[in-house]
């Protein structure tokens, strides 16, 4: 779970704000000048239903507290099927993303589509069968700090996410931690989430450099564990889910918001953005 640093030049499969400062990406941007105040202030997520497709989620967390609903993807020689579990999380990944998403949207519904077993074990397959699950579920915010490195799931995932931002279902999607394809991060209908080493835990930042679109804390960081437990990990798993709770402050407070509206004010309520109301000169 480390983060490396994109490359200066040619394609950026891995993004982390390492060794440079957000005094190191200024944007300026043209608009409506939006606050944090104007776009969540007040919210707290209730009414908004979050699934957290990852490893389960651990029931009772004194950092988690409720978990709405429980659902694990099971393969066997019958196929592959979404079935309702009572059993919690297999290696502490899904508890750690969705206490940061209940630190984040205290109020909001949490839901766990476990798509990983033990020792971080997955298949695309699986992973696309939570995904598609959750989608068709019509989950406001699905957090997804997961991607999956085969070709062969990558039209199906690009018409999944597509479904998903036509149908008002917000993924967060985690950048890869290494130097490789992976997926469905880079897809544009999605909102694509890289780390940085700031000690704010409430600072996030717009990318100028795109695919990834958004940098939030996720190096050296605090996150609940297995058996109740916390530690201090790194990774754009963990950034990844803040921007999901922040979406679902958002969401709480102005419900009829699509996704690419949703996009449009994070992009300028981000700490690295200042928007210049070229109109009103």
């Amino acid at each position: 779970m480390t983060t490396t640093t994109a490359p200066e030049k040619g394609p950026a499969l891995s993004w982390g704000l390492r060794g440079h400062s957000p005094d190191d990406i200024p944007i300026v941007a043209d608009g409506q000048p939006i606050t944090p105040d104007w776009a969540w202030g007040g919210s707290t997520g209730r009414g908004i239903r979050v699934c957290v497709v990852d490893s389960g989620v651990e029931r009772d967390h004194p950092l988690v507290g409720t978990v709405d609903g429980s659902y694990v993807v099971l393969k066997d020689e019958d196929g592959i099927r979404v079935e309702e579990t009572e059993t919690g999380d297999t290696c502490g990944h899904g508890t750690a993303c969705a206490g940061i998403i209940r630190r984040t949207a205290p109020d909001c519904e949490l839901y766990s589509v476990r798509v990983l077993g033990e020792r971080f074990s997955g298949t695309g397959a699986v992973l696309l069968e939570g995904l598609r699950w959750a989608v068709e579920q019509r989950f406001d915010v699905i957090n997804l700090s997961l991607s999956t490195t085969r070709a062969q799931f990558t039209d199906a995932l690009r018409a999944l996410s597509d479904e998903a931002f036509f149908g008002r279902s917000v993924i967060v999607a985690s950048a890869h931690n290494t130097p490789v394809e992976s997926f469905p991060w880079r897809y544009s209908s999605v909102i694509s989430v890289g780390s940085h080493q700031e000690e704010d835990q409430e600072l996030y930042l717009y990318n100028p450099k795109p695919p990834v679109e958004f940098f939030a804390p996720g190096q050296n960081v605090t996150v609940p564990w297995l058996g109740g437990n916390t530690i201090r990990t790194t990774g754009n798993s963990f950034a990844t889910p803040y921007m999901a709770g922040l979406a679902a402050r958002i969401l709480a407070k102005y419900p009829r918001m699509t996704t690419f509206q949703l996009k449009s004010v994070l992009y300028q309520a981000a700490s690295n953005v200042t928007v210049s109301n070229r109109g009103a000169e």
